[in-house]
């Protein structure tokens, strides 16, 4: 299996330290799809949008090319996990009510990967991929931001090309759909220090960074982190906003 794999090392870091997709992005994907036997979350990762999925649909396949990652992802009786690659899969043709893409699209061939959308999309069924970027905590002081913003700058040289299309908000890729227009969404969590530098470790451009230069630098940036933290036990308010695009079949 070809494929950049930029996760598995830290595939049960990446499961304990994600954020949760807002319950009003499910319910607003499930209401622009007539049909909802069967929904396709493409480069699942750990599983969570499939796992939101099981609420609104009968049955949900979560593939993803990292056999760690599938080896983390939640466990549901509607769920059915497998490894494969998103641009060739043993999907029936015309049967995926709904196909979902989290933060993954960036990572396939684009052409190959429309095609099999093409072949397992039901003529009635959507499609909708998404992104988000860099994170905003309203509640920072300056010295957190100035923290959190020395982190960012010391890895993002390590990002993979690909990431590119993330910080550009999936507006530049091509998107061959009868494209909607759906309504702002947003992530948000509630975390202490120790939960945002956990995920923070988790960025592919951190382990990047850390292959090449080892983790005394990174040690160092989430140490000014956490001491512009204030109490590190307390919870502050973290928000994602989410570069959304839908379409249904041409």
């Amino acid at each position: 299996m070809n494929f950049s794999d930029h996760f598995s090392s830290q595939a049960s870091e990446y499961a304990k330290y994600r954020p949760r997709y807002p319950e009003a992005l499910f319910e607003y994907l499930a209401a622009i799809t007539p049909e909802r036997e069967l929904a396709w979350d493409c480069g699942t990762g750990n599983g969570q949008v499939a796992l939101s999925l099981t609420a609104y649909f009968q049955q949900i396949y979560g593939t993803d090319a990292s056999e760690k990652q599938i080896a983390q992802a939640f466990g549901h009786d509607r769920i059915r996990y497998w490894a494969t690659t998103a641009e060739r899969t043993e999907i029936p043709n015309s049967s995926i009510d709904l196909i979902t893409v989290g933060q993954a699209l960036h990572w396939f061939n684009l052409e190959e990967f429309y095609q099999e959308v093409r072949r397992v999309l039901k003529p009635t069924g959507a499609i909708a991929v998404w992104c988000y970027g860099f994170f905003t905590i309203p509640s920072a002081n300056e010295q957190l931001n100035q923290a959190l913003h020395e982190y960012y700058q010391t890895v993002e040289p390590f990002w993979p090309p690909e990431r590119k299309l993330v910080e550009e908000q999936y507006q530049t890729i091509p998107f061959p759909f009868v494209e909607l227009t759906p309504p702002p969404f947003s992530m948000t969590c509630e975390w202490t220090a120790e939960e945002l530098i956990g995920y923070l470790r988790t960025w592919s451009a951190t382990q990047r960074f850390i292959a090449e230069y080892g983790i005394e630098e990174i040690t160092k940036l989430c140490d000014r982190i956490a001491a512009a933290w204030g109490y590190l036990q307390e919870t502050k308010l973290i928000s994602w906003p989410l570069s959304l695009r839908v379409g249904n079949r041409l």
